[in-house]
């Protein structure tokens, strides 16, 4: 297990009180469904919950009034908070799936619908973490149904998805549904200057890159290839207004070739083009994301007018549309970049 009770986790405060209410009050629901982006820390809701329901001390002050549903947490040093850290608590239940991209209606019936009946073996409830749940193949989610519609009284049942509407109406309506939320920035970078040794101007970045996700900003953190995929981005930018036909072709080759990462190229390119324009209304450094490149960011703003800066931030938006309607790449590509050269040629 990643969480380490509802105090691990930053943000999500929506969440953590509602999760933590119904512990409180003893009102637990028989199925949730957590849903957000990859990255955006349901899983890590989804163990703390288990966690804290499972908790001996926890368990120990069941049915007492608490007027701090902040304080609902796993104590984290019982024996029961202990196995579930550790993975191996018997009755916090996690379902696999051999297939990468589907978990079939064999693998729900044997790990889920044919062990439910069966009591805990130490606490309160017996929880299944159902880890990206929208890969549940229809007759994979009819079978569950049946266990959510009549469950036993024990049992609790999370899903976690990035995908809610792949799941069956009728799986949905019988879920309490809790939706993850995006990290405010200033929340995420002390985070990230907490967990990782890194100057100041690089949390700034990643938690402006991450857009709330905690998941994200650790993997580019710590992903050699996203910090390579940045200074490219940034060279690219800084050498745009000199490139012939045959450079820009050049240029779009390589985009192609790292196309499995274009996203992170354009989000970059995003955040670049804001910061332009916010330097340009406003003459302040200290709040600009890259203010490293300040000279660089300041030859652009005097050149640029505040209509080709909303031009070129539409027309990286508009490549990204154009990918997911499978348009052709190098002509996207070229097209955005051009943009990008006429509206912001220092």
């Amino acid at each position: 297990m990643t969480a380490r009770g509802f105090r691990s986790i930053i943000g999500e405060y929506e969440a953590k009180r509602h999760f933590q209410a119904a512990i409180a009050s003893g009102r637990v629901a028989h199925a949730y469904l957590i849903t957000g982006d990859a990255g955006s820390g349901k899983t890590m809701l989804a163990e703390a919950f288990a966690e804290t329901l499972v908790c001996e001390t926890r368990q120990a002050k069941a049915g007492e009034e608490t007027a701090d549903t902040a304080a609902v947490d796993a104590c984290l040093t019982c024996l029961s908070c202990r196995k579930a850290i550790d993975g191996n608590h018997p009755d916090i239940l996690s379902v696999t799936h051999e297939k990468p991209g589907v978990i079939s209606v064999g693998e729900v019936r044997e790990q889920v619908v044919s062990t439910v009946s069966i009591l805990p073996y130490e606490s309160r409830y017996k929880i299944y973490l159902i880890e990206e749940a929208e890969k549940m193949n229809p007759q994979a989610q009819n079978a569950l149904l049946k266990t959510i519609e009549e469950p036993p009284e024990y049992a609790v049942i999370l899903l976690m998805t990035a995908s809610p509407e792949a799941l069956l109406d009728t799986i949905r309506s019988r879920c309490v549904t809790i939706a993850t939320k995006p990290v405010p920035d200033d929340e995420l970078e002390a985070y990230l200057s907490r967990e990782l040794t890194l100057p100041d101007y690089e949390t700034k970045m990643l938690a402006a890159f991450a857009q709330g996700n905690v998941g994200r900003a650790l993997r580019a953190a710590t992903d050699e290839g996203f910090l390579g995929r940045r200074d490219k981005t940034l060279g690219l930018i800084r050498t745009l207004k000199g490139m012939d036909t045959a450079a820009m072709s050049e240029a779009v080759r390589r985009m192609k070739e790292d196309k499995v990462w274009i996203d992170d190229v354009l989000d970059i390119l995003l955040m670049w083009y804001r910061d332009v324009m916010y330097f340009k209304a406003t003459a302040d450094i200290d709040h600009l994301i890259f203010a490293r490149e300040i000279s660089t960011i300041r030859a652009q703003a005097s050149t640029a007018s505040y209509e080709g800066l909303k031009e070129i931030l539409d027309a990286i938006d508009r490549f990204r549309v154009r990918l997911r309607a499978n348009v052709n790449f190098e002509l996207a590509a070229e097209l955005m970049l051009l943009t990008i050269k006429e509206n912001c040629n220092a």
